[in-house]
């Protein structure tokens, strides 16, 4: 089967699936697992480079009242890799792709591609895309293995905080505005045994002002920009201290949102993980491996 996906979480459950070699195109942000770079590219970022975090907001929404993604397809790459499969997603009118652009164009290649949409709002309906890929794919054994590893990990972390103290914690996915973060991350906390002030599972995020976040008198901030790694979310953050030093949080951490929070992939299980490290270090001392949780100095 020759597969193209069109979104990074998605190209990230194709490998942990095992379909890592049928993978025959990919976006220009699938850096994860790193044979994910070999591959060619059929998107481009349609935004300049060097924008500042208000700037980038303010030409998302630009594109979003046009109904138009920050991404463009490369359609001609696309036709001549003759694809089986296309795996995208409509969760986010921006982030991808556009859904029906991608059914409009597959209709045009001649083998007749089936397009996957992935569209997760909540933990479980993440580990469900396992299943919906492996339907496709027959990998329905590798699907419910890569499920089960996964439930046993969230359940581990589940248990050991269940007693414990539930910290007032508020994810930031962006600070200039600042939003906060929706969809599963609010679940990811209260797992983790934090009890989420303004998210909401299973909703999008939402745009909040300063004085709202300082109002719910978070004991926690994580700062986790949308598609930014830790240092990055580190240096956003040090942009913006006088603003988060208004909050009266007793703790503000950077975290790789690309990685573990934003990419709706198996590894917000680790993202859980990181989470569980950072509200409750006394019963989990050491993050994932090769995760970071950047401390902000006010």
């Amino acid at each position: 089967m020759r597969i193209v996906s069109l979104v990074p979480s998605a190209t990230e459950m194709l490998y942990a699936l095992g379909l890592g070699d049928e993978l025959v195109a990919v976006t220009h942000e699938c850096d994860y697992p790193v044979q994910a770079l070999e591959l060619p590219k059929v998107t481009r970022d349609r935004l300049p480079s060097g924008l500042s975090a208000a700037e980038i907001d303010a030409a998302v929404k630009q594109h979003t009242l046009a109904g138009e993604s920050i991404y463009e397809l490369d359609t001609e790459a696309l036709q001549e890799l003759e694809p089986d499969l296309i795996v995208t997603q409509a969760l986010c009118s921006v982030c991808a792709v556009s859904y029906d652009d991608v059914r409009t164009i597959a209709e045009e290649i001649d083998t007749q591609p089936m397009v996957i949409s992935l569209d997760p709002h909540t933990v479980g309906e993440v580990l469900g895309d396992a299943r919906t890929i492996a339907q496709a794919t027959d990998t329905k054994d590798a699907a419910a293995e890569l499920i089960s590893r996964a439930a046993r990990r969230i359940d581990r972390v589940r248990v050991a905080t269940r007693d414990a103290r539930r910290p007032r914690v508020v994810a930031l996915e962006w600070l200039d505005p600042p939003f906060a973060a929706g969809h599963w991350t609010p679940q990811l906390i209260g797992f983790a045994g934090g009890d989420d002030m303004l998210g909401l599972a299973g909703e999008n995020s939402e745009e909040r002002s300063w004085e709202e976040i300082a109002a719910v008198s978070p004991d926690i901030v994580v700062v986790m920009p949308c598609g930014y790694d830790a240092e990055i979310a580190h240096r956003e953050a040090e942009m913006h201290v006088e603003q988060l030093s208004t909050i009266g949080a007793g703790e503000i951490v950077a975290v790789d949102a690309a990685a573990y929070f934003s990419r709706p992939g198996p590894r917000i299980v680790d993202g859980l993980e990181l989470l569980a490290h950072i509200l409750h270090p006394e019963l989990f001392p050491d993050p994932p491996p090769g995760a970071l949780a950047l401390t902000v100095a006010l």
